[in-house]
C-alpha cells in the first residue's frame, strides 16, 4: 500500500512497489486522462508532473513517489483551465487528442521553470511524440503563451512606470 499525494489529495494505492505510476493512475485511482503510449517513456502521452517536473508516468515505480507531489492533467485545470489548456485550444492544436494530454503537460512544466525559452528549450522539453503532426500548432500556441507573459510584464511595468510620474507630479 502506498500513499501518494495527487492533484492535491492524499491518495491510497494497493498496487507493488514495480507498478508504473501510469497504470496506479488509470486502474487504481479512474484518472484516465494519462495515456499510455509507449510504455518505455519515449513517446510523452504519460506526462504528469512530479514535484513540477514533467515526468513518464510509465517508467516511474509508485515506489519512488513517497513525499512527491503528482499532479496529472485532471489536476492541472481543477481550477478552471491552465493557461496551456486555453492556448492549445485557441490554436486548435488537438487534432485525435491522444497525446495532448502529456503534450499539455510537457508545456505547462517547461513554462513554469522558463517562462520565456527559446525554440531549441521548447523542442527539447516538449519531445512529446504526436501521431497526427501537430507540432507547428503546438509551437504556436507555446509562443503565444510566451508573447502573452513579454506583453503582460510591458504593461505592468508601464503602468508603474505611470503611477511613479504621478506620484512625482503630486509632489
Amino acid at each position: 500500500m502506498f500513499e501518494l499525494k495527487i492533484n492535491g489529495e492524499m491518495r491510497s494505492v494497493d498496487v507493488e512497489a514495480d507498478t508504473p505510476l501510469l497504470w496506479a493512475l488509470r486502474d487504481t485511482l479512474g484518472l484516465t486522462g494519462t495515456k499510455y503510449g509507449c510504455g518505455a517513456g519515449a513517446c510523452g502521452s504519460c506526462t504528469v508532473h512530479v514535484d513540477g517536473q514533467a515526468t513518464r508516468s510509465c517508467v516511474t515505480p509508485v515506489s519512488a513517489l513517497a513525499g512527491k507531489e503528482i499532479t496529472t492533467i485532471e489536476g492541472l485545470g481543477a481550477r478552471g483551465p491552465h493557461p496551456v489548456q486555453l492556448a492549445w485550444l485557441a490554436q486548435q492544436v488537438p487534432q485525435c487528442g491522444y497525446c495532448q494530454p502529456g503534450m499539455v503537460m510537457a508545456a505547462a512544466a517547461l513554462l513554469a521553470e522558463k517562462p520565456r525559452p527559446s525554440d531549441e528549450e521548447i523542442g527539447n522539453a516538449l519531445s512529446n511524440i504526436c501521431r497526427c503532426g501537430t507540432y507547428p500548432r503546438v509551437l504556436r500556441a507555446v509562443h503565444g503563451l510566451i508573447d502573452a507573459d513579454v506583453h503582460k510584464e510591458q504593461a505592468q511595468k508601464e503602468a508603474a512606470e505611470r503611477e511613479a510620474a504621478l506620484a512625482l507630479a503630486r509632489a
